[in-house]
């Protein structure tokens, strides 16, 4: 079981939508029972270390649309620079 642990917190996810995958997998296969339970422990492991990739992506991604929408996009609806005229 040693091994199982050390490989579920080593391997990161290629993307964001692959950790989706492999979460979801791991969510059916443990919905669906049968499991032995040490596979079961390395298998929710697994998805504890993907739900956490998965917030940092998406909260890595609000502060990129943050920034954005701060930047580039406040231009367009800056009421200030249209009564300047």
């Amino acid at each position: 079981m040693a091994k199982t642990s050390t490989l579920t917190k080593a391997t990161t996810p290629a993307s964001f939508e692959a950790a989706m995958t492999e979460l979801e997998d791991i969510v059916t296969r443990m919905e669906q029972g049968g499991l032995p339970l040490a596979e079961a422990l390395a298998q929710y492991q697994r998805g504890a270390v993907l739900l956490a990739y998965c917030q940092n992506a998406l909260r890595d991604a609000q502060q990129q649309v943050k920034v954005l929408e701060d930047g580039m996009l406040k231009a367009f609806g800056d009421d200030d620079t249209a009564s300047d005229d």
